[in-house]
């Protein structure tokens, strides 16, 4: 199973999940797919992640999270034995979210979003400081991504799989490029067939 966590003030309508799970679809695994709406809470957005993938066997579960959904992804891997699969993840969202506590609206709609300040918190829980088993996270960061650092996002998962983008962007334009070997990673044969 893959669980797809967007990034802050997305949602499943984002190119990369939309990409993904049309190729789920194609390969006829649209069950081993979701990619829900997170909240704007942190902690809300755990435990909806949480309720997910509850009862699932790690070892058939890979989480695959972009930029804020890569921090989420990272914790649940941690705590869970799964693979995850990180695009351009936010690896200090605490610090890098401080200056957009407030109202705004999600990038898809034109939907309120409020970040509360209690948020911040919440984002500082759930910090892994260091990753215990690289061999299960699969990075893929975009050296042109113009709100977070790729040299952060390095250095936070050494020697786990990376994949370095020379230029591109936050979004990563080029995902189609990358989501076989995206899918390989979390076990999805270019056939459709998921081993176990």
């Amino acid at each position: 199973m893959i669980l797809y966590l967007h990034g802050f003030r997305s949602s499943p309508q984002s190119f990369k999940a939309r990409l993904m799970g049309q190729r789920m679809a194609e390969l006829g695994l649209q069950g081993q797919y979701l990619c829900p709406q997170l909240p704007a809470s942190p902690a809300g957005a755990i435990a909806l992640a949480e309720s997910l993938i509850a009862g699932v066997d790690a070892t058939q579960l890979t989480v695959v999270g972009s930029s804020l959904g890569g921090f989420y992804a990272t914790w649940l891997a941690e705590r869970h034995g799964c693979r995850a699969v990180l695009l351009n993840p936010a690896v200090k969202p605490p610090r890098d979210l401080e200056s957009y506590v407030g109202v705004s609206t999600q990038y898809h709609s034109d939907e309120p979003f409020e970040f509360k300040r209690d948020y911040i918190a919440e984002l500082q829980a759930l910090t892994v400081a260091a990753v215990s088993r690289p061999e299960r996270y699969f990075l893929l960061a975009a050296t042109g991504d113009e709100v977070l650092d790729w040299r952060e996002m390095v250095a936070h998962y050494p020697s786990a799989h990376q994949t370095v983008i020379q230029g591109s962007d936050h979004g990563i334009a080029e995902f189609a490029d990358y989501l076989d070997e995206v899918l390989a990673f979390c076990g999805v044969a270019s056939q459709g067939k998921v081993p176990g």
